[in-house]
């Protein structure tokens, strides 16, 4: 197994509290040095949210803000505008903080079938209900996804990248469970071999990147995301089933990195270590796998994005992650 990481490595999901990306970049730094990311600040408003801060990076598909969320426009305007200055702010930071930086370092952006959930058409329908939308919005994606990476590895030229895909509405895609503007109803499921080419296009144009797919939602479709070339997955471990047990260990036989979010993301009373641990302990136990290949395979993360935590929880989390996997690490000694 080849993952750009060390043994016993945590990290974050992507977003985080507050609205200063070199604070914010910082406490990344400070508290996840073996595997560090960009962070994401929703709270500064629209253009730095989960979707728009990625629609900013669509090729020739602007989009703007309606009440009822981001539409595609004729032409492009201040919404666009404003999420392209936000990322641009954003890299410039990375560049000054982390520009020597010279191991892994994570980025994520919208996969398409998040997009394409909550994205609307012009005329105020999801762009999940047109095929041939979701086919335009995919190749837009893909081309921006691949100018983003080729930006971002300008300014960390050491770094080797790895590119998480976050997709949280795609079980819902899959299930047809989506539900159409009006709410009364719920748009068609999408077919697992549809769903696997579009993500496997994005994938396959981003470039020499390690590809994570991230998804905190239930129902992760292990099988469809291998066989859209991931080379990691990254889920919050509260939300596997003893059910999916089969399609996890052929993921971890077949040597996928799994990004295990064992802490929790909102202002809690941690437990002991040992407690935080022991899940991802017997979570691993019920494949059969040696505790050190735990240690490679694994990488300890928030279970979700940490946008709705305090500050100073946060560094206890992250704290608590990387806390975690040196213990997983120095126990399979």
């Amino acid at each position: 197994m080849d993952f750009p990481w060390g043994t016993g490595t945590a990290t974050g999901v992507g977003s985080y509290p507050g609205d200063d990306p070199a604070e914010a970049l910082r406490i990344v730094l400070g508290e996840l040095p073996e595997l560090p990311h960009l962070p994401e600040l929703p709270a500064r408003g629209p253009g730095a949210d989960l979707t728009g801060r990625t629609a900013g990076l669509l090729v020739e598909l602007p989009v703007h803000v309606e009440p009822s969320g981001w539409r595609f426009s004729d032409r492009p305007g201040r919404d666009t505008r404003r999420a392209l200055d936000l990322m641009a702010r954003d890299l410039d930071v990375l560049e000054e903080l982390a520009g020597g930086h010279d191991g892994p370092f994570k980025i994520q952006v919208a996969g398409p079938w998040t997009l394409a959930s909550t994205i609307e058409l012009r005329g105020g329908q999801r762009a999940l209900k047109d095929p041939g939308a979701v086919r335009d919005l995919t190749a837009s994606l893909a081309e921006g996804v691949a100018r983003h990476v080729a930006d971002v590895r300008r300014r960390l030229p050491r770094a080797q990248l790895l590119l998480q895909i976050d997709e949280p509405a795609l079980p819902a895609v899959l299930a047809g469970s989506v539900p159409t503007a009006s709410g009364f109803s719920r748009l068609r499921a999408i077919e697992a071999p549809i769903a696997e080419n579009t993500l496997r296009q994005v994938i396959e144009q981003a470039g020499d990147v390690f590809p994570v797919v991230h998804c905190c939602a239930p129902n992760v479709p292990f099988a469809l995301l291998r066989g859209a070339g991931a080379k990691g997955i990254s889920v919050d471990l509260g939300l596997i089933p003893t059910r999916d047990d089969d399609a996890v260990g052929e993921a971890i036989d077949a040597g996928i990195g799994l990004f295990l979010g064992a802490v929790p993301g909102t202002d809690t009373a941690l437990p002991s270590l040992e407690a935080t641990g022991a899940p991802v302990r017997a979570f691993w136990r019920r494949f059969g796998f040696p505790a050190t290949q735990l240690a490679r395979q694994v990488v300890i993360t928030p279970s979700c994005g940490l946008a709705g935590a305090s500050p100073r929880y946060v560094r206890t989390a992250l704290k608590r992650c990387r806390d975690t996997a040196r213990m997983l690490h120095e126990a399979a000694e």
